[in-house]
């Protein structure tokens, strides 16, 4: 978590993936689907408009079999720089920065709640989850040409 931002947390690590390859794994929605999300969750999308300020709609499928209801909006859609806003509760905006290291990027999420107390209750959840995003992406991107 970052100490710097009371309302902040921070996931970073370093990918074996050039950085467009990771920006393909996000405007792709059959490549997002896999590794979007925590781990035993799989989703359904039912609008994706990748572009600024384009809609991301879909559902999570829990593995408690629980659905969960979730919608983007796409904030910015760079190689470099990915936005997403969370409009559902909790509301957030997720930025996914890719900043290439050798052929190899580290690829930093830094994910703004609303007020610390949003964060500090939602951390022991999103910071183990956004440690489970990168396993799949990172999974994902081995598969993907």
């Amino acid at each position: 978590m970052n100490n710097e931002d009371p309302n902040e947390i921070v996931s970073t690590r370093v990918i074996d993936a050039p950085a467009e390859k990771i920006f393909r794994a996000w405007r792709d929605p059959a490549h997002l689907t896999r590794w979007f999300g925590p781990d035993g969750f799989t989703s359904t999308f039912h609008h994706f408009d990748f572009r600024a300020g384009g809609e991301w709609k879909f559902t999570f499928h829990g593995p408690d079999g629980k659905n969960y209801e979730n919608e983007f909006v796409f904030r910015e859609t760079q190689p470099s720089r990915v936005v997403i806003e969370h409009l559902s509760q909790p509301h957030f905006v997720l930025e996914s920065l890719h900043e290439e290291e050798g052929g190899r990027t580290r690829i930093t999420w830094h994910q703004r709640f609303d007020s610390p107390d949003v964060r500090d209750k939602l951390a022991h959840v999103c910071v183990p989850a956004n440690e489970q995003n990168f396993d799949r992406l990172e999974a994902e991107l081995k598969r993907m040409p």
